[in-house]
C-alpha cells in the first residue's frame, strides 16, 4: 500500500511533487536539509515562486496531509529529488544523491520503493542501489534478487516547464524505468495516484539516458541560434528578421537566439552525456561550448558600447548599464545558472561605471547577489532614464509589454530582440 509518501529534496521539483501526491489523500513527509525550507512549509507557505503552489501547499498542511522534516522518516515510498550539480571540472556531482541515500537507509523496510527523479547520468540508479545493499545487507536489492527483492528501485525523470510545474507534473507523460519489471510496476502505481499523462515503461538506463537527450536535443538548437546570432551580428544583418523569415519554410523550425542557456537542466545535464561519452559526444560537447561562450560575447558588446560612450564625453567611471532581467529565463524569480546573472555580475564587479539592476521578479535583490557586486535595483522607469546603456537580458513580460522611447545618445543590446528585433 502507498499510504505514506517521503520526498527527498523540497526544491522546485520535490514540493510540488509532495503536494500532489498530498492532494490525493496521501501522508507524505518532506524532507530537506533546510531547516528555513522545513519551517516555512510546515507553517503553509513556500519558498519558491511558482503559480498554484502556494495553494496546494496551504491545502495540503492545512489538512494534515504534509509535513515537512530535516530526518527521513520510514514510508512506504521514497522519491530522491534532490540537485545534480556540476564540479568545477563540469563533472557530475552526485553527492547530494549519496546523502539522500544515506539519510533513507537506515528507515527502509521489506517491500519500500525507491524512485529517483534526480537528472542523473546513465547507471547512476544502479550504482544507488549498490550502495543501498552496502549499508543494509539485511535487505535484498533488485541487483541481488530481481523481481522478489525486498525493495524496489526505479528511475522516472521529471521533464517539466517552471511556471507551469503544476499543470505538467500531472499532465505529461512520465518515462519509468525500474530495474526489474516488478520495479516498473510499483513505480507506475505510485504515479498513477495524480499522474494524467501515460506512464510509458523502459529500462532504467534509457529512462536515465531519456532526460539527458530531451535536454542535449535543445540545447543543440539553442546553441545553433546563439551561432546565428553572433554571425548575423558580425556581418550587418538583424537576426529576428532572418529567423521569421527562414522559419517560413515549412521544415525549418530555428529558435530565437538569447544570452546564453540557462536552468539546472539544459546548462548542465548535457555534460552528464560527455562525461560517459567524451569521444563520441562530439556535436553536444561543442553546443555547451557555443552557448557557454555567448555570456562573455556579450559582455564584449557591452565593452563596445562603453567605448562609444566614453568617446562622446561621458567618462568610464560615470557610464550608467542597465541591466534588464538576471533570472535564467523570463517571467519566472530563478536565478540557476543564469546567463543573465553572470554577466550582470561580471560587469559590476569589474567597477566600470555604475550597474543597475531591473528584475521584475524581485523585490530585493538576493543579499548572495548584491553583497560582492554592489548592484542597484531599480525599476524600468528610473534605469531608462539614467542608463548610458541598456542590456536587456530576459525577455520578463514587463519587458515585453512596453518599449520605452530611447534618447539619440544612449545604446541598446537586446539579447532577446524584445525592443530591437523584427518580429
Amino acid at each position: 500500500m502507498l499510504n505514506k509518501i517521503s520526498i527527498v529534496g523540497l526544491g522546485y521539483i520535490g514540493l510540488p511533487t509532495a503536494t500532489l501526491f498530498a492532494s490525493r489523500k496521501r501522508r507524505v513527509i518532506g524532507v530537506d536539509v533546510s531547516s528555513r525550507v522545513v519551517d516555512t512549509i510546515n507553517r503553509g507557505e513556500i519558498h519558491i515562486v511558482e503559480p498554484e503552489l502556494d495553494i496546494l501547499v496551504q491545502a495540503a498542511v492545512g489538512a494534515g496531509y504534509l509535513r515537512a522534516t530535516t530526518r527521513a522518516e520510514p514510508a512506504d515510498a521514497f522519491v530522491i529529488a534532490v540537485p545534480t550539480p556540476l564540479t568545477d571540472e563540469r563533472k557530475p556531482d552526485l553527492s547530494y544523491i549519496d546523502s539522500a541515500i544515506m539519510s533513507i537507509a537506515p528507515v527502509l523496510a521489506k517491500g519500500n520503493l525507491v524512485v529517483l527523479e534526480s537528472t542523473s547520468p546513465v547507471g547512476t540508479t544502479e550504482l544507488l542501489a549498490k550502495r543501498l545493499a552496502e549499508v543494509r545487507p539485511d535487505l535484498s536489492f533488485p541487483q541481488q534478487a530481481g523481481d522478489a527483492s525486498d525493495i524496489r528501485i526505479a528511475y522516472c525523470p521529471e521533464r517539466v516547464l517552471p511556471g507551469r510545474i503544476v499543470h505538467e507534473l500531472v499532465a505529461n507523460d512520465r518515462v519509468i524505468g525500474g530495474m526489474t519489471p516488478r520495479c516498473s510496476e510499483a513505480a507506475v502505481a505510485l504515479y498513477r495516484l495524480f499522474v494524467q499523462g501515460n506512464c510509458i515503461v523502459t529500462q532504467v538506463r534509457t529512462a536515465e539516458m531519456c532526460k539527458l537527450a530531451e535536454n542535449s536535443f535543445r540545447d543543440v538548437n539553442i546553441a545553433f541560434a546563439n551561432e546565428l546570432s553572433m554571425i548575423c551580428d558580425k556581418q550587418g544583418i538583424n537576426v529576428w528578421e532572418l529567423i521569421g523569415l527562414a522559419n517560413r519554410h515549412p521544415r525549418v523550425d530555428i529558435l530565437e537566439p538569447g544570452c546564453g542557456v540557462g536552468g539546472h537542466c539544459l546548462a548542465v545535464d548535457p555534460w552528464f552525456i560527455v562525461d560517459r561519452a567524451p569521444e563520441e559526444a562530439k556535436l553536444i560537447r561543442t553546443a555547451r561550448n557555443v552557448n557557454d561562450a555567448k555570456p562573455n560575447w556579450i559582455v564584449q558588446q557591452v565593452d563596445q558600447a562603453i567605448a562609444e560612450v566614453s568617446g562622446s564625453g561621458v567618462p568610464v567611471d560615470e557610464i550608467c548599464i542597465a541591466c534588464l532581467g538576471i533570472t535564467y529565463k523570463a517571467d519566472i524569480d530563478d536565478l540557476r545558472e543564469s546567463p543573465a546573472l553572470q554577466i550582470a555580475q561580471t560587469l559590476a564587479l569589474r567597477r566600470q561605471g555604475k550597474v543597475l539592476i531591473v528584475e521584475p521578479n524581485f523585490q530585493t535583490l538576493p543579499e548572495e547577489i548584491d553583497g560582492a557586486a554592489q548592484m542597484t535595483q531599480m525599476t524600468l522607469d528610473e534605469a531608462v532614464a539614467q542608463a548610458h546603456i541598456l542590456v536587456l537580458l530576459v525577455g520578463h513580460a514587463e519587458f515585453r509589454d512596453v518599449k520605452p522611447e530611447l534618447n539619440s545618445r544612449q545604446v541598446l543590446i537586446d539579447t532577446r530582440g524584445v525592443w530591437k528585433g523584427a518580429k
